[in-house]
Protein backbone atom coordinates (compact mmCIF):
# COMPACT_ATOMS: atom_id res chain seq x y z
CA UNK A 1 0.00 0.00 0.00
CA UNK A 2 1.09 3.60 -0.67
CA UNK A 3 1.83 5.78 2.45
CA UNK A 4 -0.85 7.91 3.34
CA UNK A 5 -0.21 11.54 2.89
CA UNK A 6 -1.53 13.90 5.44
CA UNK A 7 -2.07 17.50 5.20
CA UNK A 8 -4.00 20.56 6.84
CA UNK A 9 -1.56 21.22 10.43
CA UNK A 10 -0.11 24.52 11.31
CA UNK A 11 -0.15 26.99 14.31
CA UNK A 12 -3.31 28.72 16.00
CA UNK A 13 -4.43 30.01 19.38
CA UNK A 14 -6.74 28.42 22.01
CA UNK A 15 -10.13 28.31 20.70
CA UNK A 16 -9.62 28.54 17.28
CA UNK A 17 -10.08 25.81 14.38
CA UNK A 18 -7.99 23.41 11.81
CA UNK A 19 -9.06 20.43 9.75
CA UNK A 20 -6.39 18.24 8.59
CA UNK A 21 -7.16 15.74 5.79
CA UNK A 22 -5.41 12.61 4.52
CA UNK A 23 -5.41 10.66 1.57
CA UNK A 24 -5.01 7.01 0.82
CA UNK A 25 -5.05 4.43 -1.33
CA UNK A 26 -5.72 0.75 -1.52
CA UNK A 27 -8.64 -0.89 0.86
CA UNK A 28 -8.73 0.14 4.06
CA UNK A 29 -11.70 -1.34 6.54
CA UNK A 30 -10.86 1.58 9.35
CA UNK A 31 -9.11 5.12 9.17
CA UNK A 32 -7.82 7.13 11.96
CA UNK A 33 -6.28 9.63 13.76
CA UNK A 34 -3.88 9.58 16.09
CA UNK A 35 -0.93 11.77 17.59
CA UNK A 36 1.76 12.24 19.56
CA UNK A 37 3.51 15.28 20.99
CA UNK A 38 7.05 15.87 22.44
CA UNK A 39 8.14 12.92 25.51
CA UNK A 40 4.35 11.40 25.53
CA UNK A 41 3.18 8.33 24.04
CA UNK A 42 0.94 7.96 21.04
CA UNK A 43 -2.33 7.86 21.70
CA UNK A 44 -5.60 7.65 19.23
CA UNK A 45 -7.60 10.47 18.74
CA UNK A 46 -10.70 9.21 16.39
CA UNK A 47 -11.46 6.32 14.31
CA UNK A 48 -13.91 5.86 11.66
CA UNK A 49 -14.72 2.31 9.89
CA UNK A 50 -15.98 1.61 6.17
CA UNK A 51 -19.85 1.87 7.23
CA UNK A 52 -19.28 4.95 9.44
CA UNK A 53 -18.87 4.53 12.73
CA UNK A 54 -16.77 6.42 14.66
CA UNK A 55 -14.92 6.22 17.77
CA UNK A 56 -13.19 9.92 20.33
CA UNK A 57 -11.05 9.95 22.54
CA UNK A 58 -13.11 11.81 25.26
CA UNK A 59 -10.14 14.22 25.26
CA UNK A 60 -11.83 15.14 22.13
CA UNK A 61 -15.73 14.43 22.23
CA UNK A 62 -17.91 17.37 21.07
CA UNK A 63 -14.83 19.44 19.77
CA UNK A 64 -13.49 17.29 17.15
CA UNK A 65 -15.37 15.12 14.24
CA UNK A 66 -13.32 12.67 11.56
CA UNK A 67 -15.54 11.99 8.23
CA UNK A 68 -14.52 10.00 5.62
CA UNK A 69 -15.04 9.82 1.62
CA UNK A 70 -15.01 6.23 0.67
CA UNK A 71 -14.69 6.64 -2.64
CA UNK A 72 -11.94 8.64 -3.00
CA UNK A 73 -10.51 7.41 0.36
CA UNK A 74 -9.89 10.27 2.48
CA UNK A 75 -10.13 11.13 5.87
CA UNK A 76 -10.88 14.09 7.44
CA UNK A 77 -10.82 15.98 10.97
CA UNK A 78 -12.76 18.82 11.66
CA UNK A 79 -10.76 19.99 15.49
CA UNK A 80 -12.54 23.02 16.95
CA UNK A 81 -12.22 24.81 19.98
CA UNK A 82 -8.63 23.71 20.05
CA UNK A 83 -6.29 23.77 23.45
CA UNK A 84 -2.75 23.75 23.86
CA UNK A 85 -3.09 19.80 25.30
CA UNK A 86 -4.33 18.98 21.78
CA UNK A 87 -0.64 19.98 20.57
CA UNK A 88 1.41 17.17 18.73
CA UNK A 89 2.26 15.59 15.36
CA UNK A 90 -0.85 14.13 14.17
CA UNK A 91 -1.15 10.90 11.64
CA UNK A 92 -3.00 9.17 9.23
CA UNK A 93 -3.38 5.52 9.27
CA UNK A 94 -5.00 2.74 8.21
CA UNK A 95 -6.26 -1.44 8.78
CA UNK A 96 -7.96 -3.77 7.25
CA UNK A 97 -10.19 -4.94 10.30
CA UNK A 98 -12.23 -3.55 12.79
CA UNK A 99 -11.37 -0.35 14.14
CA UNK A 100 -9.93 -0.12 17.92
CA UNK A 101 -8.68 3.52 19.10
CA UNK A 102 -6.97 2.13 21.83
CA UNK A 103 -4.79 -0.38 19.60
CA UNK A 104 -2.35 1.84 17.57
CA UNK A 105 -0.07 -1.40 16.89
CA UNK A 106 -2.70 -3.11 14.59
CA UNK A 107 -2.33 -0.34 12.15
CA UNK A 108 -0.01 -1.14 9.45
CA UNK A 109 0.08 1.92 7.04
CA UNK A 110 0.93 5.55 8.69
CA UNK A 111 1.42 9.32 7.34
CA UNK A 112 4.25 10.79 7.62
CA UNK A 113 2.22 13.36 9.85
CA UNK A 114 1.34 17.00 10.09
CA UNK A 115 2.12 19.35 12.91
CA UNK A 116 -0.10 20.89 15.65
CA UNK A 117 0.43 23.59 17.55
CA UNK A 118 -2.11 25.12 19.69
CA UNK A 119 -0.70 28.55 21.78
CA UNK A 120 -2.74 29.33 25.25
Amino acid sequence: QVQPVESGGGSVQAGESLRLSCTASGYSYCMGWFRQAPGKEREGVATIDRIGTTTYADSVKGRFTISKDNAKNILNLQMNSLKPEDTGMYHCATFGGFCALNRPEWFGNWGQGTQVTVSP
